[in-house]
């Protein structure tokens, strides 16, 4: 199964990008990352050195063309606020641009927050209307990936459909964690199943299953309809892909799009960093020699707000004191005394001190690390002070006297966990 011809692509993505409105969810805990969402919204978590997770679907939509985007807001959303308003505010207002937050405002109801997904877009339904677009992209904020939404654009006019979903393609072990989509062989919609414990096979496959990526694309009309008509629906729990979706594909045409590389028809990368395995894992991606996201690519830039920092330094050059970095992703503001670092990604601002070694470590930005700590496999939060003789991940039962240790045996390290709180973590 493929993605419908892209022949006339480019002559439909100029048009269709630009009467398209993004709305970006952006409103969630991340629970499953533990101390890292305590005081932040999942999608404002560091990533890959010096960016948010929210910055790659935020650059998908400019690199796409659409510069018309809502990132609705509402957990612990300060860090997010912030990041939004420093990073990206480059857009021109008088050119119809705009990057605008969406807090929850209790719109409809006294006292409702966002109660689902649905219920996001629902509340903001007053705002959509007034700015009139053809069609809504509803986006996920805490997903790692490079996607040009202009083809699939283009295959959701082309399919006449109501609603397009992009799709991954997960082995069957997998699709039970997923919203899974079963399919005909023309990728018309048959049925959608959350965390199916059977999952449906795709046409054609024995082991693999459709995935939802969360990406929806609505023609805007028959969105509103739906959102009306869900918001008067007793007992719904406001989302689209429980009780929307599910209600719509037996009378409206309802699309899957396959997230495939548009020359080679392979799975296109895409990462839900949404456990401290899956983060730990997907930053340590990027430090191979070719890893599937390629940070790299000046064609799709991964645009964010630059930190103010000097260059990164490695200092002293002797037999037992030499700063070093080997297979290692170093940030501005860096300086590596005396220490050695392997395999590991280092956010900006940190500094580690003479005879430390750092290994299969994530250290994010402003942390210091002192003299004579030998720290492995680790994610070291936020504006952490590691004192002088720090050992971790070497002995389990110790680390999780202090630490979260991960089923798969990542060390994470707050700075509450070491018994202060310099500010919190954002």
């Amino acid at each position: 199964m493929s993605a419908s011809s892209n022949q006339h692509h480019d002559r439909f993505v100029s048009h269709l990008t630009r009467n398209t409105i993004a709305l970006i969810l952006a409103g969630g805990r991340g629970s499953r990352l533990e101390n890292m969402t305590d005081w932040r919204a999942k999608p404002a978590v560091p990533f890959g050195g010096k960016f948010r997770i929210i910055d790659f679907p935020l650059s998908n939509c400019i690199n796409s063309g659409i510069r018309k985007i809502g990132v609705l807001t509402q957990y612990k959303a300060d860090s997010l606020i912030r990041h939004i308003q420093q990073g990206w505010g480059f857009l021109r207002g008088e050119f119809g641009e705009y990057v605008d937050l969406m807090p929850a405002q209790q719109r409809h109801a006294e006292g409702s927050w966002y109660e689902g997904t649905a219920d996001a877009v629902y509340q903001n339904i007053d705002i959509l209307r007034s700015r009139n677009p053809e069609f809504i992209l509803v986006l996920a904020g805490d997903h790692i990936y490079k996607m040009d939404y202009g083809p699939m654009l283009a295959d959701h006019v082309e399919r006449n459909a109501d609603l397009t979903v992009g799709c991954i393609e997960v082995s069957l072990q997998d699709a039970t964690a997923f919203g899974v989509i079963d399919v005909d062989e023309n990728r018309r919609v048959k049925s959608f199943i959350e965390k199916p414990a059977n999952p449906p096979i795709m046409p054609g496959r024995t082991n693999t299953a459709l995935a939802s990526m969360g990406i929806y694309i609505f023609n805007a009309g028959f969105l509103y309809e739906q959102l009306i008509k869900d918001a008067d629906t007793p007992g719904s729990q406001r989302d689209f892909g429980k009780d929307i979706i599910p209600s719509i594909i037996d009378k409206y045409v309802v699309n899957a799009y396959p997230f495939l590389d548009l020359q080679s028809g392979e799975q296109s990368y895409w990462r839900d960093v949404g456990t401290i395995d899956a983060y730990w894992s997907a930053n340590m991606e990027l430090i191979g020699v070719k890893p599937d996201l390629n940070l790299y690519d000046k064609t799709w830039p991964i645009w964010t707000y630059q930190v103010q920092a000097p260059p990164a330094k490695f200092v002293f050059d002797n037999d037992k004191r030499r700063g070093l970095a080997v297979d290692s992703m170093v940030s501005g503001g860096c300086v590596i005394s005396g220490s050695k670092v392997r395999h590991s990604l280092l956010f900006s601002n940190v500094r580690v001190n003479s005879y430390t070694t750092l290994q299969d470590t994530i250290v994010l930005p402003e942390v210091n690390i002192a003299r004579h700590c030998r720290i492995t496999k680790a994610i070291i939060e936020k504006g952490c002070e590691i004192p002088e003789g720090t050992v971790i991940g070497e002995n389990r039962e110790e680390d999780e006297k202090r630490f979260y240790v991960s089923p798969g045996g990542v060390v994470l390290v707050t700075p509450d966990m070491l018994g202060y709180r310099r500010h919190y973590v954002r």
